[in-house]
């Protein structure tokens, strides 16, 4: 086959496999991926936005509703890509033994892991383009700029995923990953400004959570929410793409660690 063929394009078939499979459960999966960001908007975005009004955000008042909506988004994508790159990566590659029946093909570790972090973006794209129709058709933001959020949000799952990876590499079974969902994802959720805005966390933890990856996408999504163009944009833009190639990097060195000892 050409794509085996060339190097660039090892990972395609590996790619290929995952979306065969997951067509089967598409529906459901869709469904699960956008259900509960959706009732995290109606809840808090309606329920609580009726009572909060709105939030000043750098010097402008923002409805809180339209506040949540772009910092829930990216939260979404973040779920979804690192629910794929964890558990989903994890049974293909320890408990069903996908990865090693793959490798008996000429397709190497490098090749399989690409595919599983481009796939693990993939779906989170899939799941935050169907969040963002949502939030389109409720009216909560008709800006044109959104168009521009999704180049962000695909980047956002790419870092997330690689991120994931890593723990991916690292974990003897599925309760390994409760470390990271507890310890990493939960704590960057609440600092990151997703449910309320930065600025009310002390200085100390503000310097802090700038550095976080979601607060790097959510600088970028926000802004665009509102039909403006974000400040800093290179700034995030090459943040979290650092992240992604230094997460990626260490996520393949851990996973050859593991697939030779």
């Amino acid at each position: 086959m050409t794509v085996l063929r060339s190097p660039l394009l090892r990972w395609w078939p590996v790619f290929l496999r995952n979306l065969l499979v997951w067509r089967k459960l598409a529906i459901p999966s869709l469904i699960g991926n956008i259900a509960e960001p959706l009732m995290w908007l109606v809840a808090f975005g309606y329920g609580m936005g009726s009572l909060i009004g709105k939030v000043n955000l750098n010097g402008l008042e923002v409805p809180y509703l339209l506040f949540l909506a772009s910092g829930s988004i990216c939260m979404s994508t973040m779920n979804a890509a690192t629910f794929e790159a964890l558990y989903s990566a994890f049974s293909r590659m320890h408990v069903q033994k996908t990865w090693d029946a793959i490798m008996n093909a000429p397709i190497r570790l490098d090749d399989v892991l690409m595919a599983e972090m481009l796939w693990a973006a993939f779906k989170s794209i899939f799941t935050a383009s169907a969040i963002l129709v949502v939030m389109l058709s409720l009216g909560i933001s008709r800006s044109p700029m959104l168009l521009f959020a999704l180049p962000v949000l695909l980047l956002t799952g790419i870092t997330f995923s690689c991120i994931a990876l890593i723990f991916n590499a690292l974990a003897k079974g599925y309760d390994f990953f409760t470390y990271y969902f507890t310890l990493f994802l939960t704590p960057m959720t609440f600092l990151s400004g997703v449910f309320f805005p930065r600025s009310q966390l002390p200085d100390w933890i503000q310097a802090l959570s700038w550095y976080l990856p979601l607060t790097q996408a959510i600088e970028l999504v926000r802004p665009l929410f509102l039909g403006e163009w974000p400040p800093f944009a290179m700034t995030h833009l090459t943040i979290l793409a650092l992240t992604a190639a230094g997460a990626y990097y260490t996520a393949l060195r851990l996973t050859k660690r593991r697939f030779q000892n």
